[in-house]
C-alpha cells in the first residue's frame, strides 16, 4: 500500500516515534495497556533490524485518570498538574512492564521548554540519549507536565518529538494520530475529504487544506503535526503521520501494508 513508507523506514537507523494521548486512551479515557504491549513488541522487531528507537509518549493525564477517576472532571491547573504527577508514575510503570516482556529496559526523560533553549542542558540531553541507546535501553520522553506552565511549556508532544528528533539527529519521525494521516479536510465531518499521501513542500501545501481543532484527550491536532514536519524538514528528517489505533501499525508501516502521510525532508 505504501512502498514509500516502507523504503523510508528501511533506510532509517535513528527513529523517533511519538504516541499521542488518543492512541494511549481507550474509549472510556483509561490506559490502553494492550496497545502498549503490542507497541513494545513491534519496537523490538525494529531493533532486531538494527534500528535505534526513541519514544515520545503522551498519556500522563490519561494514566492519572485511570488511577483517580474522581479527578477526571477537575479543571483547576493545580489538580491537572497533580494528576500528571500521579499519572506519569503509572504511565512509566506500564511502559516498563510492556518492554520488559520483550527483554528491554526503558529510561525516562522529562523536559520543559528551557531544556531545549539552554545549550548545556541540550548537550546533556544528547549525551543521555546516546548513552541509553548505546546500551540498548529505550528512552521514553514526555513533557514535565507537573511543573510546566504557559511560559515554559513546549506546547504539545508533536512539537516535543520534533525538537527531540532534531537534537538527536534522527533520520525519521513517526507521529501516531487517531486518523490515517493528513487529509484535505476533517474526514470525520466531511465525506469528500481527500487523503494526502505525500507532501513535498509544507509551505506550498498549507493553503490547500482545512485544519480542524484538537482531539478530545490530546493537545495536538493536524496543525501541530504539520508544524512538527516544518521544523524537521530543514534538518533532513522526514515525517510520517499514521493511525496509531490500527493493529500492528508499526509492523504494517514497515512492510508497506498500511498507509500514512509522508512529509519528505528537503
Amino acid at each position: 500500500m505504501s512502498e514509500q513508507i516502507q523504503r523510508l523506514i528501511k533506510g532509517s537507523r535513528k527513529i523517533v516515534i511519538k504516541i499521542g494521548s488518543n492512541t494511549l486512551a481507550k474509549s472510556d479515557g483509561t490506559q490502553n495497556t494492550d496497545f502498549m504491549k503490542s507497541f513494545a513488541r513491534q519496537c523490538k522487531t525494529l531493533m532486531k533490524q538494527g534500528k535505534q528507537i526513541v519514544v515520545v509518549s503522551s498519556g500522563a493525564q490519561v494514566s492519572g485518570v485511570s488511577m483517580l477517576k474522581e479527578w477526571a472532571r477537575k479543571k483547576d491547573m493545580h489538580y491537572r498538574q497533580a494528576l500528571c504527577a500521579i499519572g506519569q508514575v503509572e504511565l512509566m510503570s506500564q511502559w516498563r512492564k510492556a518492554f520488559a516482556e520483550n527483554d528491554l529496559h526503558i529510561g525516562q526523560l522529562l523536559f520543559t521548554k528551557e531544556d531545549f533553549e539552554n545549550n548545556l542542558r541540550s548537550l546533556n540531553i544528547r549525551n543521555t540519549l546516546f548513552t541509553l541507546i548505546d546500551e540498548g535501553v529505550v528512552p521514553i520522553i514526555n513533557e514535565n507536565d507537573s511543573v510546566s506552565f504557559e511560559e515554559n511549556s513546549i506546547g504539545d508532544n508533536d512539537n516535543l518529538s520534533a525538537l527531540t528528533a532534531i537534537l538527536w539527529s534522527a533520520d525519521l519521525l513517526i507521529l501516531f494520530s487517531d486518523i490515517d494521516g493528513i487529509f484535505s479536510a476533517n474526514p470525520k465531518t466531511e465525506s469528500d475529504a481527500q487523503f494526502i499521501e505525500t507532501v513535498f513542500n509544507v509551505e506550498k501545501f498549507l493553503p490547500s487544506i482545512k485544519i480542524g481543532g484538537t482531539s478530545s484527550f490530546g493537545t495536538g491536532g493536524v496543525a501541530s503535526k504539520i508544524a512538527a514536519a516544518q521544523k524537521c524538514s530543514p534538518y533532513g528528517i522526514s515525517v510520517i503521520v499514521a493511525n496509531g489505533a490500527k493493529e500492528n501499525i508499526l509492523d504494517n508501516l514497515s512492510n508497506g501494508t498500511e498507509r500514512g502521510t509522508v512529509f519528505l525532508a528537503e
